[in-house]
């Protein structure tokens, strides 16, 4: 890969990180699991503060984007940040407050 390729595909992987938490629901869903802390759905929706068929509606974009992880435990579902989640922002946006690694 040249150097014009690596630059074009970082900043397309970038705008596609900062698309999925451009907004505020899912930026506030992102930094509340931060912490790396697990959580079901029904923790996550005090602080999206949404219906449920649109937290549904942001965890799955969260997901698509590789930065949130899904496990299924019986009826319930639980997320936590994925593992290069923190780093993948950090770089796409210095400010993120992801836990160190």
């Amino acid at each position: 890969m040249n150097t014009s390729t690596a630059i074009a595909a970082s900043t397309i992987e970038s705008a596609a990180l900062l698309g999925a938490v451009a907004d505020p629901v899912r930026w506030r869903l992102l930094t509340h699991l931060a912490d790396g802390r697990t959580r079901c759905v029904c923790d996550l929706q005090p602080v999206a503060a949404v219906a449920p068929n649109l937290l549904s509606y942001h965890l799955k974009v969260l997901r698509e984007a590789g930065l949130v992880r899904a496990r299924r435990r019986g009826r319930w579902v639980d997320y936590t940040i994925a593992d290069n989640a923190a780093a993948r922002l950090q770089a796409a946006l210095p400010t993120f407050p992801g836990r160190p690694r």
